[in-house]
């Protein structure tokens, strides 16, 4: 885990004689790394020298506390053009009206329910990063770093000259229509959907459109970060292997310019404004990166005889509470998959549970609800509320011939949260919510018969 890359990036000039270096990733995930942008820039054998190269500032981005277990300490030495004192002025506070944040409970709406949304419809307005967030669900608090937020979000134009950082949370991005690039202080991340990105909590970025409208899930983290879940007696290999996460190259921002800065902080939002671009990290080292990941190279495990296990199996990343064995946040994904279990109803058994579920559909069908979980539409089963499959997956799935079948063209994820979700005045009044969502349980019947020739289903 602790292995170091070093990359050497090429420069490239902008019309404005501006630099940015090219886009590019070094492998693994929780990993020390190292990259400059220009040959040399990068101290070697300390972290602050005297004079810095090319007359860079040396400066340490920390994720963890200075004392954290080692195993667990995160921090990213930069070496910058100008140190980040400079990337800021003086805050005024801004209105984002739909970024919502936990404590939001809204006594006018009910969060006690099973509950389904449509895909949130494109809109012609120019919608950023910022502007075109929509909070679903808030859980936990912010204040105190528990819990989680989720976000649906939609974006028509890119930020320009414009910055944003949280203070509060580390970002999961899910996309699932059109494609971003996420500029970050330590490199450049190109998105599209049946990705996933990380990006750490204070790590300043700008977000580009490439191919658009976008539209896509966000999972705001207030607690520890993300880390890959434990295999146990799974072992070393398969579902989200470390060698797959890539972290960007270094990659910097020489530009005057007049710039906006936002940055969320205890739920709220404040601007700032320089005369440059905050980008300016010509080189750096550590272990606190963003990182991003292909939904695709996930390697499912399962049951290969009769049963299946609990879901927890399809985890690919998780963020601890301070329960054992209890998350804060999972991020779990149902892609396709081999189903071969003999006497087993296949699809995800009836149940309640003391885990929040919020799902969220990339592509394709969700096989426990065959009908009107659409692409980009979401889900909500929270926490000691029954749910499981609708009668055409019962039905479908108890008198199948049972041969072994491929579940394909499906990729559906859900963030898991100890935390009851409640649903924000968006989520409940202007999303487009499923009024008939928990009619679908209604044609299941009863087939009890007390009897022993009932034997039914036999």
């Amino acid at each position: 885990m602790n292995w170091e890359v070093k990359v050497y990036h090429s420069e490239l000039k902008r019309a404005d004689s501006s630099t940015v270096t090219t886009t590019g990733y070094m492998p693994g995930f929780g990993n020390d790394f190292e990259t400059e942008a220009l040959p040399g820039a990068l101290p070697q054998g300390m972290n602050s020298p005297q004079k810095c190269a090319y007359g860079l500032y040396g400066e340490q981005l920390s994720g963890t506390a200075f004392t954290a277990p080692s195993h667990q300490n995160e921090r990213t030495w930069c070496y910058r053009i100008r140190p980040s004192v400079k990337h800021t002025g003086r805050f005024a506070p801004i209105d984002v009206p739909y970024w919502k944040s936990a404590p939001n409970v809204d006594p006018k709406v009910a969060s006690l329910g099973q509950y389904r949304w449509d895909p949130v419809p494109h809109t012609e307005d120019k919608l950023t990063w910022i502007t075109g967030m929509r909070t679903m669900t808030t859980a936990g608090d912010v204040y105190t770093q528990v819990g989680m937020a989720a976000h649906v979000y939609l974006v028509t134009a890119s930020m320009q000259d414009e910055y944003f950082y949280s203070a509060d949370s580390e970002l999961l991005i899910v996309p699932q229509e059109g494609r971003l690039r996420l500029a970050t202080e330590l490199g450049v991340i190109e998105l599209e959907p049946k990705e996933i990105a990380i990006i750490p909590r204070g790590l300043l970025y700008r977000v580009e459109l490439v191919e658009g409208p976008a539209r896509g899930f966000v999972c705001e983290n207030y607690g520890q970060k993300f880390d890959l879940p434990g295999r146990g007696p799974i072992g070393a290999n398969c579902m989200a292997n470390r060698r797959d996460f890539k972290t960007p190259v270094a990659a910097f921002e020489d530009r005057d310019a007049k710039s906006r800065v936002v940055i969320k902080w205890q739920g709220q939002f404040h601007e700032t404004w320089i005369d440059h671009s905050p980008l300016d990290v010509v080189a750096w080292h550590g272990n606190y990166a963003p990182v991003k990941y292909d939904l695709r190279n996930y390697c499912p495990i399962g049951a290969i005889l009769f049963d299946h296990p609990d879901p927890s199996i399809f985890t690919v990343l998780t963020a601890p509470s301070g329960v054992e064995g209890t998350a804060n946040i999972d991020f779990v994904l149902f892609r396709e998959r081999w189903m071969t279990m003999e006497d087993t109803f296949r699809p995800p058994w009836y149940h309640k549970n003391v885990m929040s579920e919020l799902m969220g559909n990339i592509y394709g069908e969700y096989d426990a609800k065959p009908n009107g979980f659409a692409p980009g539409g979401m889900s909500l089963h929270n926490m000691m509320l029954p749910h499981g499959p609708d009668n055409e997956a019962f039905e479908k799935a108890t008198f199948a011939d049972l041969q072994p079948n491929k579940l394909d063209n499906t990729m559906s994820f859900m963030f898991e949260t100890r935390f009851p979700q409640h649903l924000t005045a968006f989520a409940a009044q202007e999303a487009p919510l499923q009024d008939d969502y928990i009619d679908c349980w209604d044609s299941l019947t009863k087939h009890f018969d007390g009897t022993p020739e009932g034997n039914w289903g036999k």
